[in-house]
């Protein structure tokens, strides 16, 4: 049996030469993704390189101008902090369904959204608060926004060497509110059969004068939906507004089937959750 090598950087610079150096190497930020991966056989890196022990990776930063998260930092902090549970209430909510308590002291937003999974909460409701990946590597750094990170299941723009340090959200409005839904086969920890997130803003006549709706587990990748927005920018956010983002949201779909259900039923089920999901939202963004 080959030795596997364990390191762990203080810093960035130092991950990212780690990584430079060791081609074979993989990311550890909660491991309880990559962990269940190498012990079932389908990953076999030359060396873990533990991200947990640089500060910035593990910092909650907020300001006026929204909200540094670092790529590290475990679920439950998120969970527990104040102020993101009023800004980003969907978020938190998504962020919850992490796995089990004990998962989430570990597991990482940052590492839901790098293991690529089309079933993935965490990434519509990044998706729908504008969310940006701040990523680093050999040639520096550079941004790229969420919903342009996965490119397929298990697949990123990451390229040799480069890892996500941060996500930036910016500061929701007035009047902005998100939420995030999903359906699973069972109780608790399980995989989404379909998710849907909405983030929208009103004026204060109750117009949307914004929208965000993002899908996931209805395709290779969690999509962003113009068209499902622009059904509700410009109303009251009626029946027949929600209706018509109903119908954008069910078409855009690309599902597939399997045993946790067909594609005529998730179509459907996408199209429910992006109703409640905007309905909830609404009464938020109402609150404020």
């Amino acid at each position: 049996m080959s030795a596997i090598r364990y390191e762990a950087p203080q810093s960035v610079e130092q991950a990212v030469g780690l990584m430079a150096t060791e081609p074979g190497a993989s990311i550890i930020a909660g491991g309880t993704d990559l962990l269940v991966q190498f012990r079932g056989g389908t990953k076999r890196p030359s060396a873990f390189i533990d991200i947990k022990r640089i500060p910035e990776l593990v910092s909650i930063a907020l300001d006026g101008s929204g909200l540094r998260l670092g790529a590290a930092t475990p679920a439950a902090e998120i969970c527990e902090h104040p102020e993101i549970r009023r800004l980003w209430p969907g978020l938190v909510e998504a962020v919850h369904l992490i796995g089990s308590t004990q998962i989430q002291g570990r597991g990482t937003v940052g590492g839901n959204l790098c293991n690529a999974s089309p079933a993935a909460d965490t990434t519509c409701a990044l998706i729908v608060n504008r969310a940006q990946c701040v990523i680093a590597g050999p040639h520096g750094q550079r941004t790229i926004a969420v919903e342009d990170f996965c490119t397929g299941p298990g697949k990123t723009v990451l390229q040799p060497g480069e890892l996500l340090v941060e996500l930036r959200l910016p500061r929701p409005g007035p009047r902005t509110a998100d939420a995030y839904l999903r359906l699973i086969p069972r109780t608790e920890m399980d995989i989404a059969v379909a998710g849907a997130g909405a983030s929208v803003t009103l004026d204060v006549r109750g117009i949307c004068t914004d929208a965000r709706i993002a899908i996931g587990a209805v395709a290779p990748k969690a999509l962003l939906l113009p068209g499902a927005a622009e059904a509700l920018i410009g109303t009251s956010v009626d029946r027949a507004a929600v209706s018509r983002a109903v119908e954008a949201a069910s078409a855009a779909a690309r599902p597939i089937d399997d045993k946790r259900g067909t594609v005529a039923y998730r179509r459907k089920v996408v199209g429910v959750l992006t109703s409640r999901a905007v309905t909830i939202a609404v009464d938020r963004a109402k609150g404020r």
